[in-house]
């Protein structure tokens, strides 16, 4: 059975951690049947120490201290950067805004073998986090709705579950490093969120000012009881909208009951833990987590102890962050691997007019699409259709051949992505169209959203799938 080696690296607001896994893949079909490629097991094959983020100020991450750290837990793990064919880079929470969050990437770059990705925010970071704690596959097995809320040194990913589908999700600067210590038990540094949060308790909190455990347990009791309010426990205040995380979507909870509620990030060990040791970190988040351990949140809802806390992202970013193609795809030239690359999605009247050979709007949909994001190429994504009549598929082609061979760059491969299994027919038809003058990639079996990026691996099982990591926000 073919295997995957992927790398998961999570540079976080408090911690920086690397794990590999071997993901094993099959073709799941009967032998008369199409083949169908899955990923059918995951195994966590190496966990790296957990590091204290290097920063080389307030503001700065320092890429140096984080490549060091990445090179060595190669070294230790046994593989080397060539080793690896799928994986992630995720730089989450405060690191994300970091000026040079976007450098440590490029400075990972030639560590991350041909496929691994460098990507951040906080919709993509709440999902993998749900993934890594246990909850996603709990809604799987027990096909119920699970919550998960990933709370660390400068945020909380919360993510909703129902059946393994994402339902629901969002993010609040709400966080155990928001306030840090000194050595000799003062402020060393407050975050501007949990300044907002202590002005409105009528704390005025300074640096250099003496930590006092009351006040700030205040603070965290405040914080805990925002985070009540974001998942339906109490009702919303205006503070809870100003602390939610720029570019989160913003959480809509389901009308179902919640079956089992799971905590992972930093925070998690403490709350589960209930550490008697208050400031041991250096900062507020022993308190959070005690201050959630007593809040509504744990004592009414029904609480399950994660797999994974404190590394849930890395874990979820490492084993769940890649899927694979359907087995029906077409590509045609050296494309392999292709990385970030924006896709515009058609919706089902969009959808429609091709396959009624209509390419004209589709045409100035590329051509705006382009603009705004200043790129050379893109990914077209659609539904396609179950059973589609030969004509269809043919009139589908030619208008989408037409649009996006005028829309394009010269030289700007055509990559497809589609639902529903009719990839090869559709890649034919566009080659054909082409005469070789275009690279063509059509997949399908693959699901994504309007302003998703894309990162597309080299063939695998014999060249009959593609690995495919599907990112929700490059850099939040």
């Amino acid at each position: 059975m073919p295997e995957i080696l992927s790398v998961g690296i999570d540079i976080g607001t408090s911690t920086t951690q690397v794990v590999f896994s071997k993901l094993s893949i099959k073709n799941t079909a009967g032998q008369f049947s199409v083949p169908r490629v899955s990923i059918v097991s995951k195994e966590l094959v190496y966990t790296s120490s957990i590091y204290t983020t290097p920063l080389l100020s307030a503001f700065l991450l320092d890429g140096d201290g984080i490549r060091k750290i990445v090179e060595n837990e190669f070294s230790t793990a046994g593989f080397s950067p060539g080793d690896t064919d799928t994986g992630a880079v995720i730089i989450t929470g405060e690191s994300a805004r970091k000026e040079n969050a976007e450098l440590i990437t490029k400075k990972l770059s030639d560590l991350s073998g041909d496929f691994v990705v460098a990507t951040a925010g906080p919709d993509l970071e709440s999902v993998l986090a749900g993934k890594g704690s246990g909850a996603y596959q709990y809604s799987i097995d027990k096909q119920c709705v699970t919550m998960n809320l990933d709370i660390g040194g400068g945020t909380a990913n919360i993510a909703v579950f129902d059946c393994g589908n994402v339902i629901a999700k969002g993010c609040y600067d709400i966080g155990g490093r928001l306030i840090r210590l000194n050595h000799n038990f003062t402020v060393a540094a407050i975050s501007p969120a949990a300044k907002i949060v202590a002005l409105t308790l009528g704390i005025s909190l300074q640096p250099g000012q003496l930590a006092d455990v009351l006040i700030l347990q205040c603070i965290t009791d405040k914080m805990a009881h925002l985070l009540c309010q974001a998942v339906g426990l109490a009702p919303q205040e205006p503070l809870l909208a100003e602390l939610k995380t720029p570019q989160s979507s913003k959480l809509v909870l389901p009308d179902k009951a919640i079956a089992a509620v799971y905590f992972s990030g930093g925070i998690a060990d403490q709350i589960y833990n209930n550490s008697p040791l208050i400031f041991q970190y250096g900062d507020i988040g022993v308190l959070l987590g005690k201050s959630v351990r007593a809040s509504e949140l744990y004592t009414r809802m029904p609480v399950i102890r994660a797999r994974e806390t404190i590394r849930a992202t890395v874990v979820g970013a490492g084993t769940y962050a890649t899927t694979v193609s359907g087995s029906t795809i077409a590509f045609f030239g050296d494309l392999f691997p292709i990385k970030n690359v924006p896709v515009l999605k058609l919706n089902d009247e969009e959808q429609e007019q091709c396959f009624n050979s209509c390419g004209d709007a589709l045409y100035k949909r590329v051509r705006w699409f382009r603009e705004q994001h200043g790129v050379q190429t893109l990914v077209l994504a659609m539904c396609g259709e179950k059973n589609p009549e030969y004509l269809r598929l043919k009139q589908l082609a030619q208008a989408v051949f037409s649009a996006l061979n005028r829309a394009l760059p010269a030289g700007e491969p055509i990559l497809l992505v589609l639902e529903h299994d009719m990839a090869k027919a559709v890649g034919m038809m566009l080659n054909a169209l082409s005469n070789g003058h275009r690279q063509i990639a059509v997949l399908d079996g693959i699901h994504v959203e309007d302003g998703d990026y894309l990162d597309m691996g080299r063939p695998l099982a014999n060249e009959i799938v593609i690995p495919v990591v599907i990112k929700t926000l490059i850099f939040g």
